[in-house]
Formats: C-alpha cells, structure tokens, sequence
C-alpha cells in the first residue's frame, strides 16, 4: 500500500469511527457543537481571513479568473454568514430518530420507518472553502461524519476552518474526527478515497463537470452528483415585467460563479419588446455580455442597443454553462417552448418561472 493510501485509509477509519458516535449523540451535544464553531468562527476572524488571504494570492500567480477568486473568498462578511447558518442549522428539528411511517401487518407486527445518519459521508468540492463549514454542520446535525476534500485552490482556508470545527467538536466532548479535512493538494488521495467503500457510505462531489464525472467514473462508493448547472429563469406573458426585471438581474449577477446562477433568459414573445430593452440596458451597465437569438437581436437593434458585448448565438451557446457575467437571451413562442428549450439543453439544475398566473406556475413545474 503505498504511503498516500495509507493516510486515507487512516482518516478514512477514524471517520467510521467517529460517524459511530455521532448516530447517538444527543441533539443538545451537537447543537453544543454548532454554537462552538459559531462563537469559534467569529473569534478566529483575523486568522481565517489571513490564511484566505494566501489562497487569494496563490490564485491569483496562477492566473484564475475574476469569477474563480470570487468564489474562494472568504471575508468579514462571508464569515459572518457562516456564523448566521450554523445558528439556523442549530434551530433546525433533529432528523436523527424521527418516525416517518408505521404500519402493522397482519400478523400484529408493527413495522416503524425512522430517519437514521448514513454514517461517513465524502464530500470532494472546489474552490467554495465555505463548503467546508456548510457541508460539516449539516453532516453533524443530522449525525454523520465528513471526509472533505476540498480544491488547492483554498487548502490554506480549509486548514484553518477545520481547525476551528475540530476544536468545537472536541469542546463538546465529541470526536474531532467527524469533520476531517484532507489537508494534502496531490490529487491522488481523490482516487484513494474513492476506493474505500468498507470505510465511506456516500459520496457527494461538488464542482465543475469535469471533477463530478471524473468521480462518478472512479467511484466505488454510492455517489449523488449532478454535471452542470445550465439554469434558466422563464419570462411569461403574464409576468410582472418590474419584477422579472429585478429577479433576471439577481438571478444572473448575484454572484455569477455559483451553479444555481441563471445562464439562460427566456422571454415570451408577446412581453418581448417591452421588457428586453430595458433588461437588456441594465446587465450590460452591469459589465454582463449576451448572447443572442435572432429575434432578441432584431429587438435590441431596433431601440438602439448593439455593441460588442452583445454576440449572436448558436446552438451551442445554450448548453454552455459560463460561471461569469455572460447570459443566453432567447425569444420563445410559449410556456410550452419555454420546456422545450430547457428539456434539450438544461441540466435539471434550478429553472424558475416568472408569472403572475399560478395556474401558469404550476403548469411549467409539471412539464
């Protein structure tokens, strides 16, 4: 065995052991632990933001993109919002025994369904180093340990977020290995992992197509995954243009390197001309690019709105999932071709209507 399968087989072990303890462990042990990392979180500010601060500069000798460095941030206010989520995972229900179902056969035997952890769950993600706090206050609530593997990119960030959750499990008198954080870059302690189906019971990988089919591919261990994120946000005839307009914007420029980010804006044709200019003025103010079908070209150049920033489209455009300040524009006949478009070349990622009409709503979640 060489020595990099050796470690993993060793964190690896110790989380199954760990994964053990937290099935049992009380709700009020686990919400100890949560309001530890929180009070830990805010008190270890400046040395997080000082190890986020290597990872930024590591990037940015490497070149990565503007959209890239946004995502490894980790800042005052990031941290901040790590701490407000693990106090809402602390005022979530316990899941850990609940029943969901009972019923007694006919012989007189009562069958309980009941919620119970998984046990050690592998979580291999890039560049987000605030996956490390979301993904291991979520396992811990719900009673299971976590392998993290996290990208390169933020390893300095990782290091320091693990330390501040290891020291609050153990100062709830729980096993610091529930949340382990591989803290080596060489990529081959992914392959290693992936081979340890008697120590992990699920893996979930989370990031780029190219990592989640590289998983998926490699993988002994039950694996949840998705590819891509080709999202798109639906403008009907019955929208409320005032609010499309605020929700296309958000939707796309929130924060453009995450997956739920809209990469695509269909718009009927009968609200067309009356919302695409404007939208259209605003995301280009906005530093945003487009590109366009046909028709939302012609509109565009009928009020007076071209440049380079505006680009036609092609069939390929529509299944490209950009993670930067670049949106898809499409003119559709119907919520019917609306679907259409999304059945070919979305990923069943997040696609959101925009109507006043719940009938409406309730037909395109159906189709």
């Amino acid at each position: 065995m060489s020595d990099m399968a050796g470690e993993m087989l060793k964190v690896a072990q110790e989380a199954r052991a760990a994964a053990r303890v937290l099935a049992t462990a009380p709700t009020q042990q686990k919400n100890a632990a949560l309001e530890y990392a929180t009070e830990g979180l805010m008190r270890e500010r400046s040395s997080l933001e000082a190890a986020n601060a290597e990872d930024i500069a590591r990037g940015r000798e490497k070149g990565l993109a503007g959209p890239m460095l946004d995502r490894l941030k980790l800042d005052a206010r990031i941290i901040e919002k790590l701490a407000e989520g693990l106090q809402q995972v602390v005022a979530l229900p316990d899941p850990v025994g609940k029943e969901i179902g009972r019923e007694t056969r006919p012989n007189g035997l009562v069958l309980r369904r009941v919620r119970t952890p998984i046990g050690a769950i592998l979580i291999i993600f890039e560049s987000r180093p605030n996956v490390t706090v979301e993904a291991a206050s979520l396992c811990l609530k719900s009673g299971n340990a976590c392998i993290l593997r996290g990208g390169s990119e933020a390893i300095s960030s990782n290091r320091a977020l693990a330390k501040v959750l290891r020291a609050s499990l153990e100062r709830a008198g729980l096993p610091a290995a529930a949340v382990s954080v591989v803290e080596t870059t060489d990529r081959a302690a992914i392959n290693a992992l992936l081979k340890l189906d008697a120590y992990i019971d699920l893996c979930i990988p989370r990031g780029g197509e190219s990592l989640i089919r590289m998983v998926a591919e490699n993988s002994r261990i039950p694996t949840i995954k998705h590819y891509k994120g080709v999202c798109h946000v639906y403008v009907d005839e019955s929208a409320d243009l005032n609010l499309a307009q605020v929700i296309a914007l958000n939707s796309k420029l929130q924060r453009v390197s995450t997956c739920n980010t809209a990469e695509t804006l269909l718009v009927h044709r009968s609200v067309a001309r009356a919302f695409l200019p404007s939208v259209a003025k605003s995301l280009i103010e906005k530093n945003c690019e487009l590109r366009v079908c046909a028709e939302t070209r012609a509109i565009l150049t009928e009020a007076g709105i071209a440049g380079p920033t505006i680009q036609d489209a092609d069939d390929a455009t529509f299944y490209t999932e950009y993670l930067d300040r670049i949106l898809s524009v499409k003119v559709v006949d119907s919520l019917e071709a609306a679907a259409d478009h999304i059945e070919k070349y979305g990923s069943r990622h997040t696609e959101a209507i925009i109507t006043t009409d719940p009938e409406r709503g309730r037909k395109f979640q159906n189709l």
